[in-house]
């Protein structure tokens, strides 16, 4: 999947709140989406500015056959992937 298929995918999982959240040590300052410390639309204006060059993939660290996409834009870290229905995210931070 190329990165404007995950743009769109993430954006909707984002508007209709259809994700999850990776559990993980540091969850309070890795993923401030999950701590309720930015707002699913804030999360969705940074990936809306963000162009192919902010995108990269790599496969996940447990389950190699997962990819992960990463956007890094404005400062901001956004990781996650996707396991049909639902979207999942690890990080998101500065």
């Amino acid at each position: 999947m190329g990165y404007t298929t995950a743009k769109k995918k993430v954006l909707a999982a984002l508007v209709t709140n259809s994700f999850d959240h990776e559990p993980r040590n540091g969850i309070d300052v890795k993923n401030l989406l999950a701590m309720g410390q930015i707002s699913c639309a804030a999360v969705a204006d940074l990936i809306a500015k963000s162009s192919g060059r902010d995108h990269s993939e790599s496969p996940h660290h447990q389950v190699k056959s997962v990819v992960v996409h990463c956007i890094k834009v404005q400062g901001w870290y956004i990781k996650f992937y996707f396991l049909d229905p639902r979207t999942t995210f690890i990080s998101v931070h500065q």
